[in-house]
């Protein structure tokens, strides 16, 4: 019976959900906007007076505990803070991945601005972490702080505790 309620109170959460869209958390909540950025790929293609580098075939961005990955990845650089080149803007197309601690989210498309730390994943976007699965059309996700939001006909799995073996 006790199974039966947590299922029913977690699909009116759900319900509430598919209306709304919902916050969740994502990745382990340590800062990664300051961290350095590594880009690897097939082939590079850098305007120097754009301040953009084109990135494509298997490419792979890190930076700290997070990896995003994508058939094409598009860099904006430019003069930080302290008047050093840094990375501005990394736009992720075709297949992406996102990976923070146990969470994943896939998406066909990523923005993500470095200095705020936000990544915002679009179209048809699946997230996974241990306990859950949820989908939606846009995922919002703060990769310092571990914040995000789903919306646009999202939907939640549950997988619940089984603590007592029924």
């Amino acid at each position: 019976m006790r199974h039966q309620l947590l299922l029913a109170a977690l699909l009116l959460s759900a319900g509430s959900a598919l209306a709304q869209g919902t916050a969740l958390s994502f990745g382990d909540g340590e800062a990664t906007s300051d961290q350095p950025v590594e880009v690897s790929a097939d082939a590079l293609e850098i305007d120097q007076n754009a301040g953009s580098a084109i990135f494509t075939g298997n490419v792979l961005v890190t930076q700290g505990a997070m990896r995003l990955s994508g058939a094409r990845v598009d860099v904006a650089y430019g003069p930080g803070p302290d008047g050093e080149t840094t990375v501005q803007r990394v736009v992720a197309e075709g297949n992406v991945v996102l990976v923070n601690g146990e969470d994943a989210a896939e998406g066909q498309t990523a923005v993500y601005s470095v200095e705020s730390g936000e990544v915002i994943m679009t179209g048809d976007v699946i997230l996974t972490r241990p306990d859950s699965a949820m989908t939606g059309e846009r995922l919002t996700v703060n990769v310092d702080d571990g914040t995000g939001r789903m919306e646009g006909r999202v939907t939640v799995v549950f997988t619940p505790e089984n603590g007592d073996g029924g």
